[in-house]
């Protein structure tokens, strides 16, 4: 028997945003981040490299120390994945409000 792997099932959307801000995803962008994912239902994961974790936790966003132009890879249900990805992308090009 063969396990499905999340990253490809279809009901999956991903897309990648680059942190454009001089600080990277510190505290509060990283906050910014988590109150956006948490409106949404069902799970939203974000990673970094070889690091995946849950855009709802706000230590787990932290954890990925994005710093500058570094790109995070956004994966969501298809079902929230037009306004999520609308919202993300408004909230990566104001640079978190940093600049």
């Amino acid at each position: 028997m063969s396990e499905i792997d999340p990253d490809k099932q279809p009901s999956r959307h991903s897309f990648t945003l680059q942190v454009s801000n001089k600080m990277g995803v510190h505290a509060r962008p990283a906050a910014m981040i988590v109150r956006i994912a948490s409106r949404f239902e069902g799970e939203i994961w974000v990673r970094k490299e070889d690091e995946k974790v849950n855009a709802k936790s706000i230590m787990g966003v932290m954890m990925l120390a994005a710093a500058k132009d570094s790109e995070l890879h956004f994966d969501c249900d298809v079902s929230v994945a037009q306004d999520f990805e609308t919202e993300m992308k408004a909230l990566f090009a104001s640079k978190f409000q940093d600049e």
